[in-house]
This record gives C-alpha cells, structure tokens and sequence, in this order.
C-alpha cells in the first residue's frame, strides 16, 4: 500500500538521523600498554639484614618476600609481563646500594618497595610466647605509603602512592595516622595526603635515589599482635595484592609510557625535571632501607 510504504520510508529516515545525532559510543579499551610497562617489586631488606621483628619473633623479611612474590604472581597473571621481583643478599649498606643499582638498570616505569611496620622501642610492652620474653605494641595498626621529594619522578611518585591507598581504602584497609604523633620523635613524619595516608620521608635512599616513580608501602604493622597473625594470612595478602596490581593498572593507563624525567649529560651530569613542591623541612637523617 503506497502509504504503508511512505511510513516505512519515514522511519528509516529518523533512524538514520538519530544514527547521525547519536553516534554508537566507541567501547572502552585498555589504554595501558601491560606488554611493556615494567614494574619492580622491591623485597624490603635480606635474609643477612631482615629488618625489624614480629610480636612473634619473626623477620620481618619474612613477610617482605611473601607479600611481594604474590605481588609479582598476580601482576604476571594480569599481562604486566615484564615485572620483575628485586630480591638483594648480604649486610644492609652493601645490599641497599645494589638495590638502587640493579633497579636503575632496569629502567622500570614504577618502582614498589615491599616492607612491614613496627614502633620505636619506647612504645613496646613485654609479653611471652613460645617460652620467650618478646616486644609488642598493640596501639598503632593499618598500613602506610611513603614518598621522596627528592625523588627524580615526583609528580609520578605521589600519582602511584594516591593511587595504591585508594585502592586498598576501597578495600577496607586503612592507613595508620601515627606517623604524624610527636612522640614518634625522629620518626615523625608529614602527611601529605590524609585521604589516602601519604606520608614524605625525603631521606629513604631506595625512593631518593632511583631514576623512576619510587613507591614505598609499609603493609601493615607486625609489631601488633593481631595484625601480625592478619599479615601472614593468604586472605591479607591476596587483598593487599589486588589493590597493588589495580593501582598499578591505573597508572600505567594514565602515564603510558615512561619518559625519563632525568635526562644525562654526556659528561654524566644529571638534571632533575620534578621539583619537589615547599613543604616543611623533616629531620635530614638517611634511612636506608
């Protein structure tokens, strides 16, 4: 019928014009590029030097390299093939200056060092276990991210660090504020984002003295008891490693590839392109871990 006909000609014709006022939206896609990003996941002291002791007596090395290994198994499993596990040997000093080394060598886009909390020795109770007088101190839990101003990278440095503590706050995990206590004393430290509990501490040498965004995470504190026995557990871990490899999936899509913010003489001079912003001065003392 010719007005069946001038109806179906009519419809046709708005479907093509809502086509043209309404294109189909593009399907997102991952604009990060996981073949080639490469990220270094720092094991926090050696098996020689393992840094600070649980509430139980055990290294805290120990749960340094548990947590990373899993860091490392998820970040490969989700196509960031280029990850690679730090893992150093021997006496503190000699071992910190190779960490820098080796992992300036790599040339990564994002460098996540691996470490567990404790307290000042101020702060610590007696308690026995296993037949042995052992520290504890059960006040302060929850984990912490740290950041150098001196960094080469700074501006990609506090992206990563807002970055991974939104993404362990969204699950639950909150950041300890004890940081900013002054009865911390030398170790008081300026929070440079309450929201995601950033923290500056210009003088880590594994965060100041590395050519690429420097990341340090204190995971939790295992100098507090309960925290302690949540930290060995595979549920802590495998929580504190999605919210990793999540965190290192936002940055690697909104940075793409790295440019070197440190562009070398031929003479070997180094220019540093990040400035660090003004803020107040913390105490110049070198940590090295």
């Amino acid at each position: 019928m010719p007005w069946l006909l001038r109806v179906e000609g009519l419809l046709i014709a708005a479907t093509f014009i809502c086509a043209a006022l309404h294109p189909a939206r593009a399907e997102p896609r991952d604009v990060c590029a996981r073949a080639t990003f490469r990220a270094v996941i720092d094991v926090g002291h050696t098996a020689e030097s393992p840094g600070a002791t649980s509430a139980r007596g055990v290294p805290e090395f120990s749960f340094n390299l548990d947590l990373a290994r899993r860091i490392e198994r998820q970040l490969l499993a989700t196509g960031f093939k280029r990850s690679v596990l730090l893992l150093t040997e021997g006496p503190s000093r000699k071992a910190l200056a190779e960490r820098i080394k080796r992992a300036n060598a790599l040339g990564p886009d994002l460098f996540l060092s691996i470490h567990h909390d404790s307290v000042p020795d101020k702060f610590l109770e007696k308690w026995e276990f296993d037949g042995v007088q052992r520290g504890f101190c059960d006040r302060f839990s929850g984990h912490s991210i740290f950041i150098s101003y001196d960094n080469s990278d700074l501006p990609g440095s506090l992206l990563f660090a807002r970055m991974l503590g939104s993404q362990l706050q969204k699950r639950g995990l909150k950041y300890t504020p004890h940081y900013t206590d002054r009865n911390m004393g030398h170790r008081q430290r300026l929070l440079v984002d309450p929201q995601t509990g950033v923290y500056r501490y210009d003088q880590l040498l594994v965060l100041r003295d590395t050519s690429m965004p420097a990341v340090l995470l204190e995971a939790g504190s295992i100098i507090n008891r309960e925290e302690e026995l949540r930290m060995g557990s595979v549920e802590q871990q495998s929580l504190i490693s999605a919210a990793v490899v999540d965190a290192v999936q936002s940055f690697c899509a909104a940075r793409g590839a790295r440019t070197p913010p440190e562009v070398a003489s031929r003479n070997g001079a180094v220019s540093k392109q990040a400035k660090a912003p003004a803020a107040a001065t913390p105490v110049r003392t070198v940590k090295q871990r």
